[in-house]
């Protein structure tokens, strides 16, 4: 559930009787101490301790129905299915409610005259949204996330190519639905003029992309999701994330495809100020997935993402009528979100760059913290060259020296194939690192003429280290893409091809043989983030 929309002093304020009346301990048969509640603008949960349970409001949004008992029994049932998929532990099973609205009984017999979702209670305080609010986010969590998704991505079921889900239609459907609720709320012409303007660039963004939307549908990208994927619905459990609350209330929402439940993550860290955060789980989904085509669309998923919550801010406010100061913040609220919308659509000219150096000479680490800190995708050979060939990213290939994966001819493709992903990455808006040794003339001009055809800045990351360096650290490398030994180091060293003097002015050096690790990361970005926001080259 999402935290900023939450009763925060969590006390028993509601005008629905059976509410009130479920917040007495008398009514449960363990007699917990205390009964919190939380309010959202679809539901109502109860934390009794050991248990919460979670009623569904009697709303009825367009996009969201709950306005029956049946209707809100049958999402109920779904709710504990889907959840279930990535958070079996805490979703138990759906909870007749009997009697009387001001007598309730848990579980009663007779007829029911409302349904609950019975969760195990976890500890409060450990939401992700709540640690981003208290600067304790920190990037285990982000990683930990990362292996989630990619995995349950992998997991879940796609769909038919025959069903309404995906199709381009749909997709622009929900986009402009967002429209509908949001104009009749708005009340400041400046932001009635915003939404104008954000609305004309979805148009013609759906223009420009639906033909790619539609082959995303029959490639299998349109899959079961989660479907609300937020730092909210994320929580600590014994040091591990546990992701909760996935959509269950319409399909057309969770059938989507898996760059917009990607962005839907990367706006939230964004909105909380973690934009580096946003990018280590782009740049780490994207090196485990391969999915590099699905960044044509992933600005426009972020405007959408960033529509939906501000939509949801302002439908809040016909329930909080007459509280003024909840009213205040919801507006609020609704700027920052709009504000973010136009800010994904108006993005600054995107940078190539390209590491140079042997292996073991620091180019993955430092680039892999470049691109976190400058907002750029990390494009690393090692994990590209193994996915062409189909070799599991972390598996050894057992090639050798000019054999499998390291002929001359295994070499060229991928290089071809680091190109593409390239152009793929900086169409889409954003800045690319290509992180491969570039010991080659041939190969690096590739990529220097590459940034001469877009028109946009190219530089080289010249990482250096002694020799000793180099092969104390292929010594001890484990549990990485990379297979390169001490043989490979020498091969490299005899047959490399120096940066020649016209590639100087492009040209920011690296010294990573300084010790300890840390600092040299620090030192090392500080002056190379300044270089690369000059309106110089060189």
């Amino acid at each position: 559930m999402n935290t900023s929309l939450i009763n925060k002093d969590r006390t028993p304020n509601t005008t629905s009787p059976l509410i009130a009346a479920l917040c007495e301990p008398s009514v449960y048969d363990y007699a917990p101490k205390a009964i919190n509640l939380i309010e959202t603008h679809i539901s109502w949960v109860l934390l009794t301790g050991r248990y919460a349970y979670k009623i569904k409001k009697p709303v009825n949004f367009g996009f969201l129905d709950f306005s029956t008992v049946e209707k809100r029994h049958i999402c109920c049932q779904e709710e504990v299915r889907l959840n279930r998929r990535l958070a079996a532990d805490l979703y138990l099973d759906v909870v007749a409610i009997t009697g009387q609205p001001d007598h309730p009984k848990l579980g009663g017999s007779g007829a029911a005259i409302e349904y609950a979702v019975k969760m195990t209670q976890f500890p409060a305080g450990f939401m992700l949204s709540e640690r981003a609010e208290r600067g304790e986010l920190s990037s285990n969590e982000i990683d930990q996330v990362v292996t989630i998704v990619a995995d349950f991505h992998d997991s879940i079921a796609t769909a038919s190519v025959s069903s309404p889900y995906g199709e381009p239609d749909n997709i622009k459907h929900w986009f402009v639905e967002n429209f509908d609720h949001i104009r009749p709320l708005l009340i400041d012409d400046r932001h009635n003029q915003q939404l104008d303007v954000i609305e004309a660039w979805g148009n013609d963004e759906w223009h420009k992309k639906s033909v790619l939307m539609q082959q995303r549908k029959q490639q299998g990208y349109i899959r079961e999701c989660h479907g609300d994927l937020h730092l909210g619905n994320m929580t600590l459990i014994n040091g591990n994330v546990t992701v909760f609350d996935c959509i269950e209330f319409n399909p057309m929402l969770r059938w989507i495809d898996v760059i917009s439940e990607v962005a839907f993550l990367f706006m939230d860290l964004q909105h909380c100020g973690y934009d580096h955060y946003a990018h280590r789980f782009i740049n780490q989904y994207l090196q485990r997935t391969g999915d590099y085509q699905s960044l044509a669309l992933f600005r426009y998923y972020l405007v959408y993402r960033a529509l939906v919550r501000a939509k949801v801010s302002l439908l809040r406010l016909s329930q909080l009528a007459t509280d003024a100061a909840a009213c205040k913040q919801a507006r609020s609220e609704y700027t920052e979100y709009v504000n973010l919308a136009e800010r994904f659509i108006n993005y600054k000219q995107p940078v190539l760059i390209i590491t140079h150096g042997f292996s073991g000479s620091g180019k993955s680490t430092f680039a892999n913290q470049l691109a976190d800190h400058i907002g750029a995708l990390q494009i690393r050979s090692d994990i590209e060259r193994k996915r062409l060939f189909g070799c599991p990213t972390q598996n050894p290939s057992g090639s050798g020296i000019d054999t499998g994966l390291y002929t001359q001819d295994a070499g060229v493709k991928t290089y071809q194939r680091l190109i593409e992903l390239a152009k793929a990455t900086l169409d889409a808006g954003f800045s690319a690192i290509i992180d491969a040794t570039f010991l080659k003339f041939e190969q690096r001009n590739q990529f220097c003429q590459l940034a001469a055809d877009k028109g946009i800045k190219f530089f080289i990351i010249d990482c250096q280290a002694s020799h000793a360096e180099l092969t104390s650290r292929l010594l001890q490398r484990q549990h990485d893409a990379s297979e390169a030994t001490i043989e490979v180091l020498y091969r490299q060293q005899k047959t490399a091809q120096p940066l020649r003097p016209e590639e100087q002015q492009f040209v920011i050096n690296v010294d990573s043989s300084k010790t300890p690790l840390h600092s040299w990361l620090d030192e090392s970005l500080l002056g190379i983030i300044k270089r690369l926001t000059t309106n110089e080259n060189h």
